[in-house]
């Protein structure tokens, strides 16, 4: 199925792009999210119309996002599991933990913009997790799991 992006998404194209997808991931997530619309000739017509509004928006969240890495960056939190003797944590650290710890020192992240490249987080000591606000926009930010006392 051909659909034209309506904002940049990473590894498939940029806004205006007309690419070929799936047909279940065109019709499940890209437009019911608004991030794509089908390659008919209205829709193409439609597209070049707000063409300049789309581009704006697009700067608009790229410059939001910009702000948002600056502010977290170096940004460092602390998570407190219980552990066991040899120092294994009962159950894992998750992005929804990560996630909830961000939010209560400030900063809004979604756990959908963290990135656990080896899985949840298992032991206890400092990890660095990258953080990924926009296609363009990576920051990292350090998560310490400490011992429950």
């Amino acid at each position: 199925m051909e659909v034209i992006l309506l904002e940049k998404i990473q590894n498939l194209g940029d806004l205006g792009d007309l690419v070929k997808v799936r047909a279940g991931y065109a019709r499940n997530y890209l437009v019911p999210q608004g991030k794509a619309a089908p390659a008919t000739p209205e829709n193409r017509e439609k597209f070049e119309q707000q063409r300049k509004e789309l581009e704006k928006t697009a700067e608009e969240k790229l410059d939001q996002a910009q702000q948002r890495a600056q502010a977290m960056a170096g940004a460092s939190v602390e998570i407190a599991r219980r552990v066991s003797e040899e120092d294994r944590l009962f159950g894992s650290v998750t992005t929804s933990d990560i996630a909830e710890a961000m939010q209560n020192i400030g900063h809004e992240l979604q756990k959908s913009e963290i990135h656990l490249s080896e899985g949840p987080l298992k032991t206890i000591g400092e990890h660095e997790v990258a953080v990924s606000l926009h296609p363009e926009v990576h920051c990292t930010v350090t998560v310490v799991i400490v011992a429950e006392e």
